[in-house]
């Protein structure tokens, strides 16, 4: 096997995932003909068919089941490996993309700061992602790490630093009785519908943001959901619901329609830092210290 070629190996996860010779090509931007070529390459190194192609479908043989299962984290843990002694040898630079909902607060600034006066050669670009899509960006690599609301369960994710913990406010219409309250406890909320989250968050993050009963078991009624962050304070404005947010997101947002109530006997909403497990490069880890460093200096 010393004859083994890393573009079959990557011809032949392409087509894997895509089960589509063309698009498995444009993915390596290579012709179709030439996935073909590297797939026969690879079937008469390893003495074994691997792909089964008809005029309707492409689907691997169960060998070739066994070798991608094989294949992909061994691969990956290549790529990864490869990438991190280059960025060693390359110093923290390039461009290093930073994911956030709803707002960039102090930390994550002053975080930015720091790590930019630490790595000038990389530059950064401060990116707004989906408040109903907190890790799809991650996954697509459309970001390269991002700041998200807590929990976290998706196990590609790395978990880095978890920072701004804080309590949480009720957002109701300046014309909602709450408004007149000083603060709430948690089971007032069965009195009052929660704005939620539609979209391709998963349903245990969704829940968080919006749970469906208090803490003693009182079930909450369910207002609409939302897929920004904007359009839930605009249906509180309009007194369709009420939302949870954290003080700091609070006292961005703040509007004369809108009140904001302190509210306890819930968990602390928390931010986290969070990556690609397979993506994980010296810049995130630099980023995370730098998320730390701030942090410690402000407590």
């Amino acid at each position: 096997m010393s004859s083994l070629d890393a573009r079959e190996l990557e011809a032949f996860l392409a087509l894997a995932e895509e089960l589509h010779f063309g698009r498995a090509g444009e993915r390596l931007y290579v012709s179709q003909s030439r996935i073909s070529q590297l797939l026969r390459s690879l079937e008469s190194k390893t003495g074994a068919r691997l792909v089964e192609r008809t005029s309707r479908r492409v689907r691997l043989t169960p060998l070739g089941e066994q070798l991608l299962a094989g294949l992909r984290p061994a691969f990956d843990a290549i790529v990864k490996t490869v990438d991190e002694v280059r960025d060693v040898a390359r110093g923290v630079g390039g461009l290093f993309r930073i994911g956030f909902q709803g707002t960039a607060n102090d930390q994550v600034m002053n975080a930015i700061a720091l790590f930019q006066s630490r790595y000038p050669d990389c530059a950064t670009e401060i990116v707004e992602i989906p408040f109903s899509d907190p890790f799809g960006p991650v996954h697509r690599r459309e970001v390269d790490t991002a700041v998200v609301l807590m929990p976290v369960q998706e196990s590609e994710l790395v978990l880095g630093h978890v920072f701004s913990k804080q309590p949480h406010s009720l957002a109701v219409s300046s014309r909602h009785p709450f408004a007149e309250r000083d603060a709430l406890d948690a089971e007032d909320l069965a009195a009052c519908p929660l704005i939620g989250v539609h979209g391709a968050a998963p349903e245990y993050w969704r829940r968080a943001q919006a749970p469906a009963a208090t803490p003693g078991g009182r079930p909450i009624p369910a207002g609409p959901s939302v897929g920004t962050l904007q359009e839930g304070l605009a249906l509180v404005q309009a007194d369709r619901g009420a939302m949870l947010l954290c003080h700091p997101t609070a006292d961005y947002y703040g509007r004369r329609a809108v009140t904001f109530v302190p509210l306890t006997g819930l968990q602390d909403s928390v931010l986290a830092l969070v990556w690609h497990r397979n993506h994980e490069t010296a810049r995130t880890r630099a980023f995370s210290q730098a998320l730390a460093a701030v942090a410690d200096s402000a407590a």
